[in-house]
């Protein structure tokens, strides 16, 4: 069959391309529509939620000098700002703080843990939650921990030479050219020269290695060097290799080695054993045991893993192991993938094989080494298990199965630092995004599993600390829900006392502080999160799309990315379809070859747990196992349907029998193409406009969508969850920070038969009726605005009545303002006609932090509607109208009704905006914190802009 290719026509794409049979349902059950009413709980809840559906905080104990009353005022003060659980997370002391000489207490000594009674006992008493992270820093490890309880590595050295020659290194010159480039190394990390050889370059087969081993101990290598390019690899076991990153005392010192089973469950045991001598059970005091990013700094070897390696693979690891691996710095990442000797073609691909078998048994070993081991102890303890289970080596999907509170992660401004809500790139998915790009393979193991808690360890900020908004904020985590999360931490709150020199101790986070302007005002994002949650944590996310990323393709091509920043993929592009597939109004999920071949055939779909998908995409996948692909054939032959993105697979896995198995890969493949409307083949767009691209295959193929969006849209998003009662639950979100979107939707049958459409308001927990005409909304959305909708039979309720931008008799007031700012920090205040609204980074006051309050007499006629819109806003608004506020504006618009509280004539407006502190925190040179997260290095951060911009108009 020839790959379908397409060319995008404006007509093609309009909304009129799917007027046809728009919709195709494949596994949604019609459901009763006489007893679809919303659960009085749900909404209950909605309006005033419990405390665990609240965000959380992480909560740095820095340096482990806490303090028994400071504790108890911190936990009040997280209390006060809606804040409804404490992840307690020892760390080591920021390294620009001033620790007051305060002591710091050894994890695990009797004083810590009577500090953790103390934040136990006062927890419960505010009705708030707590988890403990396991050890401290990441990966844990300790001090304590002994010989091959430490983490090992192995890594290879290729020295490109040229005959003849006599070449002469050392042991020494080998292990500095190997030495880890790890985050932390250790100390007392420790080298072992496993083997030599030296091969041809190019190489073509094991059969031209010369062995030297018998070299390996001598202090002092002299080699023989034939005439010609040769490769001499050296490969190195580094025991100890790397340490704690920010690791407590007592939590410190070399990483432990999670592919020793006994020697992980002997420190879980060492940790909840000796805490539980003091507390009692651990089940009374807390939800969860934590477990970080596993960033194992490439740990890949344990004592027995080529023992192993030969049981599972049924061949020997040890003669090819030096010519798999790369050179790689920190996170185990590949820096260079053309290092050692050229391969041929042929050899090439036999060392692609291997690879893919030893990435394998690492990730098997970790699974079941590490994660199980943890997750078992979480159970003996009867505590849930709460784990960020990616990274190197581990698998990205199914790992996530078995824990009890799976979490992803998000970023404030993501690890290149590219524009979050202002950006959002078709050809780099990490342009623009909150999320990650683990974040989906996280919720679609929660999907698959059942799961409706899916934490995220949110808005991680090591860039914008003091530049961070709630504004951003929030549009960085509307965006995490898009990928499936239902529950924030925050990432962080700092313990530190008041007395700790401004801006007090910072070891990472957002500035959720006491200090931080905005922190009054922080109370309305965690009750506007708060709200979310407590929905879509009691519903399932629907989905019927799934999605086989070539992960094993790039096993064996690089191994396992370093999740959840790679910095290469085989398949670029991968996160964006699902992102496609989600802006043109459906919903996919992540599967794996291992959830194919669970899975049951039904009918046309593949049923894996709660799961049913009848349609799949398999972007560029070359390889894949004979029992994935006779699954797949039975898929397709009952009515599934499958699109192959710009080619077949061709392949079979792994190294043994590879020859018979890639012929039954190829007579599978045959016997899919016969099956040609089913089993498709169809080109990636050339453009890299995967948003077009899609809506085009939508329309070609009839492609399964519970939504028509009239004019997709890059930055709108949504996503479908479905509830017990049977009501049907929309979160639509336009995440561009300064652009408004507007679209009609059109919903199908299957949810709004029997239904009525709500608005709930997550920022104030009010419901309201929504009237639809034929099934289609016209919907408006502002810069950063999100919307909860709900389809149940209730009836009666206040209508919605949406607010728009402008109106009649519109009146721009952008001159001739007072201004008063008053210093947050300085208690100065300073006074001046500003005759023209703007940017305050573009005034003499551009290091200003506090609050600007800006003045001016309007003069309401009697025919205004009382409309007051203040444009554009940088930071907290709150407006007041003689004397009176008419409400706090965080994100977005900043729209307010006056009609009840305006009077005809004069009126005295009153604009207060607290702005962000960056801008003066660069000016602070001798404040070793405020210019290490404003100035030093990558984190030199401009200036960024602050106040009321406007236009101001009323109408």
């Amino acid at each position: 069959m020839r790959r379908r290719t397409f060319i995008f026509q404006s007509a093609v794409l309009s909304a009129g391309c799917l007027a046809s049979n728009p919709y195709t349902s494949f596994g949604n059950e019609a459901l009763d529509s006489e007893n679809i009413s919303v659960d009085p709980e749900l909404y209950k809840n909605f309006k005033n939620p419990d405390s665990g559906y609240r965000p959380f905080v992480r909560w740095w104990w820095n340096g482990d000098k806490v303090e028994a009353k400071e504790l108890v005022r911190e936990l009040h003060l997280l209390k006060e700002a809606g804040v409804g659980g404490v992840e307690i997370n020892p760390i080591a002391f920021p390294s620009t703080g001033d620790d007051l000489g305060k002591k710091s207490l050894t994890w695990l000594s009797d004083e810590w843990i009577d500090m953790l009674q103390v934040t136990f006992s006062e927890a419960k008493k505010l009705d708030m939650t707590c988890d403990l992270i396991v050890g401290s820093g990441w990966p844990f490890g300790a001090e304590t921990l002994q010989g091959d309880e430490r983490a090992e590595v192995v890594l290879v050295d290729a020295e490109k030479l040229e005959g003849p020659t006599v070449f002469e290194t050392s042991q020494f010159n080998i292990f500095k050219n190997i030495d880890p480039k790890v985050t932390e190394p250790y100390p007392g990390r420790t080298f072992r020269l496993v083997s030599l050889k030296l091969v041809p370059d190019p190489m073509n087969s094991l059969d031209q290695v010369t062995d030297l081993s018998d070299k390996k101990d001598d202090q002092i290598i002299r080699i023989d060097i034939p005439e010609g390019k040769h490769v001499l690899y050296a490969l190195v076991k580094v025991d100890s290799f790397a340490s704690v990153i920010n690791g407590a005392p007592g939590a410190a010192g070399p990483i432990l080695n999670h592919m020793n089973k006994a020697a992980v469950r002997k420190y879980l045991d060492h940790m909840s054993d000796t805490i539980q001598k003091k507390t009692g059970p651990l089940s009374g005091c807390l939800r969860a045991f934590f477990t970080d990013g596993l960033e194992l700094e490439g740990c890949n070897w344990s004592h027995d893993l080529a023992e192993e390696f030969k049981k599972r693979r049924g061949y020997d690891i040890m003669p090819y192991l030096p010519f798999l691996l790369f050179k790689v710095g920190r996170l185990g990442l590949v820096v260079d993938e053309n290092y050692g000797a050229a391969k041929t073609p042929e050899f090439a691909e036999t060392i692609r094989r291997v690879r893919f078998d030893y990435t394998l048994t690492v990730a098997e070993l970790l699974d079941e080494r590490f994660t199980k081991t943890y997750l078992q102890w979480c159970k003996d303890n009867n505590v849930r298990s709460r784990a960020e289970l990616y990274g190197k080596g581990l698998f990205s999907l199914e790992s996530n199965f078995g824990c009890d509170i799976p979490e992803g992660e998000s970023w404030t401004t993501n690890w290149l630092k590219h524009r979050l809500g202002e950006e959002m790139s078709d050809e780099d998915y990490r342009r623009g995004r909150g999320y990650t790009m683990i974040n989906k393979y996280v919720s679609s193991a929660a999907h698959l599993t059942g799961k409706r808690e899916v934490s995220c360890e949110e808005m991680t900020n090591t860039y914008l600390v003091f530049n961070a908004t709630l504004e951003l904020l929030k549009i960085g985590s509307d965006m995490s829900i898009i990928s499936g999360i239902t529950h924030s931490v925050w990432h962080g709150f700092n313990y530190s006392p008041p007395e700790a020199p401004f801006p007090g101790w910072v070891q990472y986070g957002a500035y959720h502080n006491e200090n931080n302007n905005w922190w009054p005002y922080v109370k309305y994002l965690n009750d506007y999160k708060a709200r979310v949650s407590s929905v879509l944590e009691n519903a399932d996310m629907y989905t019927d799309i799934a999605i086989l990323p070539a992960n094993n393709d790039m096993w064996g091509e690089t191994g396992s990315p370093a999740d959840p920043f790679p910095v290469k993929l085989n398949v670029p592009y991968t996160s964006i379809i699902w992102e496609s597939i989600n802006k043109n109004g459906g919903a996919a999920d992540y599967t794996s070859e291992t959830v194919i071949t669970n899975s049951q055939v039904k009918s046309g779909k593949l049923c894996y747990g709660p799961k049913k998908y009848g349609t799949l995409f398999l972007p560029e996948v070359t390889s894949m196992g004979v029992s994935t692909l006779q699954k797949l054939l039975e898929f397709v032959s009952t009515g599934g349907r499958i699109f192959c993105i710009e080619k077949y697979p061709e392949k079979s896995l792994g190294l043994k029998n590879w020859k018979q198995r890639d012929k039954e890969v190829a007579v599978l493949v045959e016997k899919l193409k016969k099956y040609e409307d089913r089993f498709i083949l169809v080109a990636k767009p050339d453009d890299n406009r995967f948003l077009e691209w899609y809506r085009y295959l939508m329309s070609e193929y009839n492609l399964p969508h519970y939504l028509t969006i009239e004019k997709p849209d890059r930055f709108f998003m949504q996503n479908r969850y479905q509830a017990d009662d049977g009501s049907e639950i929309f979160f639509f979100v336009n995440s561009h920070m300064h652009n408004s979107h507007q679209t009609r939707v059109t919903f199908s049958k299957e949810i709004t038969s029997g239904r009525n459409g709500w608005i709930w308001n997550p920022e104030t927990g009010e419901r309201f009726r929504v009237g639809l005409k034929d099934d289609s909304l016209n919907m408006n959305f502002g810069p950063a605005e999100s919307r909860l909708i709900i389809f149940s039979n209730e009836k009666n309720g206040t209508e919605w009545e949406s607010v728009s931008v402008s109106g009649d008799n519109v009146e721009t007031i952008n001159n001739d303002w007072d201004v008063e700012l008053r210093h947050s920090r300085e208690s100065t205040v300073k006074k001046f006609k500003m005759y023209e609204l703007k940017d305050l980074k573009d005034t003499d006051y551009v290091n200003f932090t506090g609050t600007a309050v800006y003045r001016k007499t309007i003069d309401f006629r009697k025919e205004c509607s009382g409309y007051l819109n203040l444009g554009k806003v940088w930071g907290v608004s709150e407006l007041f109208v003689n004397g009176k506020s008419c409400g706090v504006k965080w994100y977005g618009n900043r729209i307010y009704n006056l009609s009840e509280i305006r009077k005809e004539g004069p009126n005295e407006i009153e604009v207060h905006v607290i702005t962000s502190m960056g801008n003066y925190m660069k000016t602070l040179t001798d404040n070793k914190t405020a210019q290490r997260f404003t100035v030093q290095k990558s984190k030199n951060q401009p200036i960024q802009s602050m106040g009321l911009i406007g236009p101001v108009t009323v109408y």
